[in-house]
C-alpha cells in the first residue's frame, strides 16, 4: 500500500471538513501557494494531476509558469498576493483568478484590460493599518465601483490577523459574503483551512502543509 502524499492528506482532510459542513469537497478549490517554489518542486504536484496554484509576485510567476503551463495544460494560476496597478495589465495575461482587489486604481487599471481574470475583493478583515484591503465598512461602495466596472467579480478573500483564532474572521467574511449577493470566498490558509472549510470557504490557499517548510 503506497503512503500518503501531502496532496493526498490536504485533500482528505478538506473532505471530512467539508463532510462536517454538508458540503461537497468538490465545492472546494484547493490552490498550491506555489510563491518562492522552484518548478522542479512544483511539478510532483503537477504530475499528480494538481492544477490550482497561487503565486504572490507577477515577476517571479512570468519567470516559472510559462513553460510549465505548456507542459501541463489546464493549469489555474491564481495571483494572492499585493497588486500594484501598474502589474496589472501581464497579471490578467498570465492568471485565472486575482483574490487582492483592494483599490481604486487597481479597479481602474484592471477594466482597461480585454483580457478580465476572476477577482476577489480582499477584505481588511481584522482592521489592521499595516495590511491591505478594503475596510469593513466601505465594502459595499467598493463592490459597487466593481460592478459598475463590471468586472468578473467572483467573491472575497481574507487574510486573518496573525496570533488569533481565525474563525470568527472567516465567520464574518461568510456574512459579509452573504449581505453582499457573493458565492466566493478565498480564506483559510496551512494552519487554519479546515477551519475555512466548514464555514464556507469556495477556495483555500494552502501552502507549507503541501510543499513542506523553506529550506
Amino acid at each position: 500500500m503506497s503512503e500518503l502524499t501531502p496532496l493526498d492528506t490536504v485533500r482528505a482532510r478538506i473532505a471530512k471538513a467539508a463532510a462536517i459542513a454538508g458540503r461537497k469537497p468538490d465545492d472546494v478549490e484547493l490552490i498550491a501557494v506555489s510563491k518562492t517554489r522552484s518548478a522542479e518542486e512544483i511539478r510532483p504536484l503537477l504530475d499528480a494531476g494538481h492544477r490550482s496554484f497561487g503565486e504572490s509576485r507577477v515577476q517571479e510567476a512570468m519567470e516559472k509558469w510559462p513553460a510549465l503551463k505548456a507542459d501541463y495544460p489546464g493549469v489555474r494560476l491564481h495571483m494572492i498576493g499585493r497588486l500594484q496597478s501598474n502589474k496589472a495589465g501581464e497579471a490578467a495575461s498570465l492568471f485565472d483568478v486575482i483574490h487582492s482587489l483592494d483599490r481604486g486604481s487597481l479597479i481602474e487599471a484592471l477594466a482597461k484590460e480585454e483580457v478580465r481574470p476572476e477577482l476577489f475583493v480582499q477584505v481588511n478583515i481584522g482592521g489592521e493599518e499595516q495590511k491591505g484591503g478594503v475596510a469593513v465598512k466601505d465594502l459595499g461602495d467598493f463592490l459597487e465601483e466593481v460592478r459598475t466596472a463590471d468586472l468578473p467579480l467572483a467573491g472575497l478573500m481574507c487574510i486573518p490577523p496573525q496570533g488569533l483564532e481565525a474563525s470568527p474572521f472567516f465567520a464574518l467574511l461568510a456574512e459579509l459574503a452573504r449581505r453582499h449577493g457573493l458565492d466566493g470566498l478565498s480564506m483559510g490558509m496551512s494552519d487554519d483551512y479546515e477551519s475555512a472549510v466548514k464555514l464556507g470557504a469556495t477556495c483555500v490557499r494552502v501552502g507549507s502543509a503541501l510543499f513542506g517548510p523553506r529550506g
